[in-house]
């Protein structure tokens, strides 16, 4: 019998969820996939309850996602910006959040630059936190959405073999899907270029390689992350050009293996340099139902966590 109930009031990160945890939202997002593939895409499960959307950094595609899954639950919805708030002024992140709650605010989703962000907002508020990306720490709607898109195209994602390519370093992805895959029973191995494959990685128990090759003839999927140059103080590598030449995926290269391999990418893409278009396109990328997914278990994840507040 499995729990109808999350272990926990907050989405901090994947590193906090048991695998019933995981298992509950998949088989929520399921039910919710059918709901936004109807013509008509509300339920009224979130009505009465209002989210508020905090973004420290820039997003389109997170923020959309989780906006449009509150919409889809009929939440009411407030949209904060950094960039064009008080934080500004030197406000500090209680006092931003403190203001927001006197306005009677169930659940904070928040994206913000500094790792534990969220952390320290789960002990100072009473309402659920939603972790949307803390600096190079974690992402964990990220990693179940992609978690979710795995396990619709291969099943059980026990024994599978699952390569992250690119630029782990700068990466919350990275660490928000090696500890979902682990838990989920797949193998990891990330691969990438020394300079940005964080130096003891290998003890979260990864394989770590600097062959592009050889990762992509041993994994079932590659998810490909981008460089995150805004995040380079330094340079890691010696051009873009250098780097697609020796990390980037091409289709010469995937048509070229013994094995087909599922191609992904969290977005956005820097096509020609990890990722060249006619891959990102092509029938084996499931680029655009990670897209589509991301919607549903965001919707799934809002609503196990509003539970938790009856």
């Amino acid at each position: 019998m499995t729990n109808d109930r999350l272990s926990t009031d907050h989405l901090l990160g994947i590193k906090y969820l048991t695998v019933e945890d995981l298992q509950l939202i998949f088989a929520t997002a399921d039910n919710f996939k059918d709901v936004i593939n109807r013509p008509i895409k509300k339920v009224p499960s979130l009505r009465d309850v209002t989210v508020a959307n905090l973004f420290f950094e820039n997003s389109t595609r997170t923020r959309i996602s989780f906006e449009l899954a509150e919409k889809r639950l009929s939440a009411d919805v407030v949209n904060f910006s950094a960039s064009s708030s008080s934080v500004k002024k030197g406000e500090t992140l209680l006092d931003t959040v403190n203001n927001i709650l006197s306005m009677k605010v169930d659940m904070v989703v928040m994206r913000h630059p500094a790792p534990g962000a969220h952390h320290y907002l789960s002990r100072h508020i009473d309402a659920n936190i939603i972790n949307a990306g803390d600096g190079t720490h974690e992402h964990p709607t990220q990693a179940l959405l992609d978690a979710f898109s795995m396990r619709e195209k291969l099943g059980d994602l026990t024994g599978k073999k699952i390569a992250i390519l690119g630029d782990i370093l700068h990466s919350r992805v990275a660490l928000s899907n090696i500890f979902c895959l682990q838990k989920l029973g797949a193998e990891v191995t990330v691969c990438g270029p020394p300079t940005l494959i964080p130096k003891y990685i290998d003890k979260l128990g990864v394989k770590v390689s600097h062959d592009v090759r050889k990762t992509l003839e041993w994994c079932d999927v590659a998810n490909i992350l981008r460089i995150q140059l805004e995040r380079q103080d330094i340079k890691y590598f010696p051009s873009l050009r250098e780097y697609s030449r020796y990390f980037g995926v091409n289709k010469a290269l995937l048509d070229s293996l013994d094995s087909e391999v599922v191609i992904m990418h969290p977005g956005p893409i820097n096509r020609g340099v990890e990722i060249t278009s006619d891959v990102a396109d092509s029938d084996q990328s499931i680029i655009l139902q990670q897209v589509e997914n991301g919607v549903a278990v965001r919707m799934a994840v809002l609503y196990l966590l509003a539970a938790q507040r009856t």
